[in-house]
C-alpha cells in the first residue's frame, strides 16, 4: 500500500511551488543564459481555447451522457475555469495511457478527469492544488463471497493501464504478490464489464467513479472494507507552465467564493467534497 507520509511529501511539494517564481519571474545572474519567459497563460489566451484531456469512460468526472455529449464533474469545472481565463473549454477525450504523452506534445493545454496526483506523475506535469480526495478501493461482485483482500489470493484482479488504481494494487504486496493475475484495460467501464461477467474476481478503481456506478447499478457491485490508498486529484498542466496553473489555481479560488464550486459539487456528489484550505491538511489528513 502506498505510505500515507509519501502522499502528504507530494502534496508539500506541490503546494511549495506556489511561492516559488519560474519563467519570466525570474531574475538572470549576469553571463548565464537567459530564463525563458513562460508565456503558458497568455498563449492559451491568445488562441482563445483550454483543450483538455478527460478520459471520457470516467463517470461522474467525465463520459459521454444519454444525450451523446461528453459531461461530468470535471467536465463542467474545467469549463467555469477556463471562461474565469477568458478562453473556452475545448474536451478532447484522450488515452488515458498516453495522457503525459498528450501533453507534453502540445495536443493538450491540461489532464484534468480524475488525475490522481503521485510523485511519479509531479516530476512529469505542473499540479495544481489538489481539489478532490478520492480512495483507491477494490469493487467485487455484489453476490460475491470476498470480503477481504485476504480473499483474493490466486485470483485476478483487473485495473485500467497506467493508472493510480494499478499503482496502488501494484504497490500492495498483500495483493500483487499473491493475486493469479493483473490484467489491465483501456478504461474502467471495460474492466467493470469483464467483472460482470466473472472473467474477474475484483477491480481496482476510484472510489469516486465506483461509488457512482453503484449510484446507478445498486444490485452489481460492491466495495471490500479495505482500501487500497488515500489520495488527491489535481489538474496537470506542462512542466514549467507556472503562469497557467497559477491562473487555474486562482480560478478555482475565485468558484469556491462564491459558491459555483460547491453547487457543482453537490449536483454530481448530492455532497460538497471539494477541498478548499489544502495548505492546512496535516498528517492526520492521510489516516
Amino acid at each position: 500500500m502506498f505510505k500515507k507520509v509519501s502522499i502528504l511529501l507530494v502534496l508539500v511539494l506541490i503546494i511549495s511551488t506556489f511561492a516559488v517564481a519560474c519563467g519570466g519571474a525570474e531574475e538572470t545572474p549576469a553571463g548565464d543564459t537567459p530564463v525563458v519567459e513562460d508565456t503558458s497563460l497568455s498563449d492559451i489566451q491568445q488562441k482563445g481555447t483550454l483543450v483538455v484531456g478527460i478520459d471520457d469512460q470516467f463517470p461522474p468526472m467525465g463520459f459521454v451522457g444519454e444525450d451523446g455529449e461528453i459531461t461530468g464533474f470535471d467536465v463542467e469545472l474545467s469549463k467555469l475555469v477556463a471562461e474565469k481565463l477568458g478562453v473556452e473549454a475545448v474536451i478532447q477525450p484522450i488515452e488515458w495511457a498516453a495522457k503525459e504523452m498528450e501533453l507534453n506534445s502540445g495536443n493538450i493545454d491540461v489532464i484534468w478527469n480524475g488525475y490522481t496526483i503521485t510523485a511519479d506523475r509531479n516530476e512529469q506535469v505542473e499540479f495544481t492544488k489538489p481539489y478532490l480526495n478520492n480512495e483507491q478501493v477494490l469493487v467485487v461482485a455484489k453476490d460475491s463471497t470476498y470480503q477481504t483482500k485476504a480473499d483474493l489470493a490466486g485470483k485476478i484482479v483487473g485495473a485500467q493501464a497506467e493508472s493510480s488504481g494499478l499503482a496502488a494494487l501494484k504497490a500492495d504486496p498483500e495483493l500483487s504478490e499473491t493475486v493469479a493475475e493483473i490484467p489491465e484495460f483501456d478504461d474502467y467501464l471495460m474492466a467493470l464489464m469483464d467483472l460482470s461477467t466473472s472473467r474477474l474476481d475484483a477491480v481496482a478503481i476510484d472510489k469516486i467513479l465506483i461509488g457512482y456506478t453503484m449510484s446507478k447499478n445498486p444490485d452489481d457491485y460492491r466495495v471490500l472494507d479495505e482500501s487500497l490508498a488515500d489520495e488527491y486529484y489535481g489538474i496537470g498542466c506542462a512542466k514549467g507552465a507556472v503562469a497557467l496553473r497559477e491562473a487555474i489555481d486562482k480560478a478555482l479560488d475565485e468558484l469556491y467564493e462564491d459558491g459555483t464550486i460547491e453547487e457543482l459539487s453537490i449536483k454530481w456528489f448530492d455532497e460538497n467534497i471539494v477541498i478548499r484550505d489544502v495548505d492546512k491538511l496535516t498528517a492526520e489528513d492521510f489516516e
